[in-house]
């Protein structure tokens, strides 16, 4: 018998057929994110739901009442109302590691157009300002071989972040929530102080929220980069913004901010020291390929009376063979 899945994504052809292809007995019904009619009329027959980005409350989950599970594509389920789910013993799953290594390029590429001023160049070059050659250039821009990277944080992605920049000559210091004896390792005052480039690689929780306030801002390098692809509420935008704004910081490379989609009234967007993407550093054809395969395969443990794989909340086997199917 099919699985009914709500896949809360708009898919390009590809990704339907690779779906159809692998797995013809599931019923998935694809909904963009911002298509609320049609994610209203599907959520009550759905017995699990796809879930990305946009936030899934507990109303959302009364509203399954056929919902078995909800699979995180991607690992951060802080957009997901969990206990709301367990209460209603519906499982939450997500995938660690899944999207590592293509944040972790992204990641890069995000240092890269903010420490050399890409999108600032590429403007210039367009609008025939380029020649001559911005002297400020020899004097600003630098290589990221010879700076010092700082990572908060020390998980799957930011090990690739590690791995890629070490590559390319950096120095790579690291924090994480105790000394983990790891070469590298200092305490997040320190790390922020020693650091050219500054790359957040955190969940975002409680401890975490504002986690890079003002006052840890300005532990900062005037020279210094920040890059922020985990979560926008971990920096305080407000503090971000000023810092930017009068040099404090030299340059922010932004692929998440504090409330998405950003608005375009955002003061940040209106800076010329800050290069900004969608929270899509994830988002590539590889990462879309392991992400179907994980749902797919936890679809068919359901199926098959198994327990999904990479569940973060208290809900037991038991409970889930014994949620209604009608």
């Amino acid at each position: 018998m099919a699985v009914r899945v709500l896949a809360h994504l708009a898919p390009g052809p590809k990704v339907r057929d690779l779906v159809a292809a692998e797995a013809p007995w599931l019923d998935v019904r694809f909904c963009a994110e911002d298509d609320d009619a049609t994610f209203y009329r599907e959520l009550p027959h759905a017995e699990v739901l796809w879930h990305v980005l946009r936030p899934v409350s507990g109303t959302d989950l009364a509203a399954g009442r056929r919902l078995r599970l909800v699979q995180k594509l991607g690992s951060g389920v802080n957009t997901i109302d969990v206990a709301a789910a367990t209460d209603r013993g519906i499982a939450v799953a997500n995938m660690p590691g899944a999207n590592a290594a293509s944040v972790a390029e992204g990641t890069v590429g995000l240092m890269l157009a903010a420490l050399r001023r890409l999108p600032a160049l590429d403007r210039a070059t367009r609008s025939g300002r380029g020649w001559p050659t911005d002297p400020s250039l020899g004097e600003t821009v630098r290589d990221i071989g010879g700076c010092t990277v700082g990572l908060v944080g020390y998980g799957n992605v930011a090990r690739r972040v590690e791995t890629i920049v070490a590559a390319m000559g950096a120095t790579v210091l690291h924090t994480s929530t105790r000394d983990d004896r790891h070469p590298g390792w200092r305490p997040l005052p320190t790390l922020l102080a020693a650091s050219d480039i500054v790359s957040l690689h955190l969940p975002l929780t409680e401890s975490t929220h504002h986690l890079l306030d003002a006052d840890a801002l300005g532990l900062l390098r005037p020279d210094a980069v920040l890059v922020n692809t985990a979560r926008g509420p971990i920096v305080d935008e407000v503090a971000l913004t000023e810092a930017l704004r009068t040099g404090r910081l030299a340059a922010a490379g932004l692929d998440v901010f504090d409330t998405e989609p950003v608005a375009a009234d955002n003061p940040l967007l209106a800076l010329g020291n800050v290069v900004v993407s969608p929270h899509v550093t994830w988002y590539t054809a590889d990462t879309m390929r392991r992400y179907l395969a994980t749902a797919i395969d936890n679809c068919r443990r359901l199926a098959d009376g198994r327990d999904p794989a990479h569940v973060v909340n208290a809900v037991t086997p038991t409970r889930l063979a014994n949620r209604p199917t009608s």
